[in-house]
C-alpha cells in the first residue's frame, strides 16, 4: 500500500464532521514535527464551537538579505467534512475506508483528506531528496471549511497578517478535477455577496386592495430589472458577474390577506471586474428608483482572488504534464474556498486536487490511481519552485 493511501485512509477513519477534527490535526503534526515544521495550533471559536487550527512552518535560516529573499509555500487545506446523509443510503461506513471497484470509499475521500495525505508525503519526499531547501514550507489546515469558516482559515490568516508572515504561494487542495487528475486547476474564484431584501406595503383584505399595499406587486419590476441588468463582461479569466434570487417569502399563509411585506434573498458571484461596493450602490439605485419602502442588509462572504500565469501556475502546469501528460485548464468557476482568506496575505493562490464528481455525495469516493499521481504533481510544484529558488541565487539545479 502507498505510504499516501494509507495516510488518506487514516484520516477518513477519524469522523471530522464541521467542527470537529477529531485527531487528524494531532496525526498531522505527528507526520511534519520529525521533518523541523514548528506546529501552532491556533484554535478559536466558542465552546460549542470550537474550531482547531494548526499552522506549521518549516523555516529556513540565512542571513540578511538572504532570508528576506527565501519564498514560501503553503499547502492549505480542511479535515473537515459534510455530514454524511441518511447512513442506510451508503453502500459501506462512510468513516471505515472501503475498497471497491479500483476506488476508496469514505467521507472525504476527494473532499479534501486524500489531498492532505498528498501534500505531507509529497513534502516528506522532496525533503528525502532536498533536505536543505532553498524554500520555506508551510501547512494551514483547519476544521471549519465546509461549515461557517468564521474561525478557521480567516483567523489564522489574521493572526499571520499581525504578526508580518510573508507567504508566496499557496496551494489549496480542494478537488478542482473533472475526468482525470490535473486537468482542472482554479487559480481565482468569484467574490461573493448576499442581500436580504425586505420590502414593506400595507396588510389588508385581498377584497379591499385600495386599501392595502402588496409588496410583492411592488417589488417585481424591480426585481426584473435586476434580474436582466447586465453588472459587467467579465474578462479573461472570469466570467461574467451573476445576480441570482435564491429565496423569497410573502404572505400570511391565508388565501385572502395581502401580505405586509416580502422578503427576498439574492447573491451576487462577482468577477474582478466589479467591487462589492459598486454592485450594492447599484442595487440600491434600482430599488430607489422603483419607489419601494425596503430594508437591504448585506453580507460580504468573500472578495473574488486571481493568481495570473507566473511562477506558481507555471510551476503546476509543468508538473502536471510531467506527471500526467494533460495540458491543465485554468478556471475561476464553481463556489468559494479558503483561497478568499488566503489570498489576502499571499499573491499566488491556486487550488489543485483530485476529480470532484462525488463531493458531499453519498458513497463519496476517490480513485485510487488518482491518489499518488496527485501526490507526484505536488512533490513535482516544490521540485519546480526550489529550481527557481536555485536560479534566483545563482546556484545550479
Amino acid at each position: 500500500m502507498s505510504r499516501t493511501l494509507h495516510l488518506a485512509e487514516q484520516l477518513i477513519s477519524l469522523p471530522s464532521i464541521t467542527p470537529e477534527d477529531a485527531g487528524c490535526l494531532d496525526l498531522l503534526a505527528a507526520r511534519l514535527a520529525p521533518l523541523g515544521f514548528v506546529c501552532e495550533r491556533l484554535d478559536s471559536g466558542p465552546a460549542d464551537f470550537r474550531v482547531s487550527n494548526l499552522w506549521a512552518k518549516r523555516p529556513v535560516a540565512l542571513d540578511g538579505k538572504a532570508q528576506a529573499a527565501i519564498k514560501t509555500i503553503v499547502f492549505a487545506g480542511h479535515t473537515d467534512v459534510v455530514p454524511t446523509g441518511p447512513l442506510a443510503q451508503w453502500s459501506s461506513d462512510p468513516f471505515v475506508p472501503t475498497h471497491k471497484d479500483g476506488k476508496l470509499y469514505g467521507r472525504g475521500a476527494s473532499d479534501m483528506k486524500t489531498s492532505i495525505a498528498a501534500f505531507v508525503v509529497a513534502v516528506e519526499e522532496f525533503l528525502a531528496t532536498t533536505p536543505a531547501p532553498l524554500i520555506e514550507l508551510a501547512f494551514l489546515l483547519t476544521s471549519d471549511e465546509e461549515g461557517p469558516s468564521v474561525d478557521g482559515t480567516k483567523v489564522v490568516v489574521e493572526q499571520l497578517k499581525a504578526r508580518g508572515e510573508k507567504l508566496d504561494y499557496c496551494i489549496v487542495g480542494e478537488p478542482t478535477s473533472v475526468e482525470k487528475t490535473g486537468d482542472m486547476i482554479k487559480n481565482g474564484r468569484r467574490g461573493t455577496l448576499s442581500g436580504k431584501l425586505t420590502v414593506r406595503g400595507i396588510q389588508g383584505h385581498i377584497a379591499y386592495p385600495q386599501l392595502a399595499r402588496n409588496p410583492i406587486h411592488q417589488a417585481l419590476p424591480a426585481l426584473t430589472e435586476l434580474a436582466a441588468t447586465v453588472w459587467d463582461q467579465g474578462n479573461a479569466f472570469f466570467p461574467p458577474t451573476s445576480w441570482q434570487i435564491s429565496n423569497m417569502h410573502g404572505g400570511t399563509g391565508a388565501t385572502n390577506v395581502i401580505p405586509g411585506e416580502v422578503v427576498i434573498d439574492f447573491n451576487f458571484r462577482f468577477s474582478t471586474e466589479s467591487t462589492a461596493e459598486g454592485l450594492q450602490q447599484r442595487v440600491h439605485a434600482v430599488l430607489d428608483r422603483h419607489g419601494l419602502e425596503y430594508d437591504l442588509r448585506w453580507t460580504l462572504g468573500g472578495q473574488p482572488f486571481l493568481t495570473t500565469p507566473g511562477e506558481l501556475v507555471g510551476a503546476v502546469q509543468q508538473a502536471i504534464t510531467a506527471e500526467t501528460g494533460l495540458t491543465t485548464e485554468l478556471s475561476t468557476t464553481g463556489g468559494t474556498s479558503d483561497g478568499r482568506f488566503i489570498a489576502q496575505v499571499c499573491p499566488q493562490v491556486i487550488e489543485l486536487g483530485p476529480p470532484n464528481a462525488s463531493i458531499h455525495k453519498i458513497d463519496e469516493h476517490i480513485v485510487v490511481a488518482d491518489i499518488d499521481p496527485l501526490k507526484n504533481i505536488y512533490r513535482r510544484t516544490l521540485e519546480n519552485l526550489h529550481a527557481q529558488a536555485l536560479a534566483a541565487y545563482g546556484v545550479p539545479a
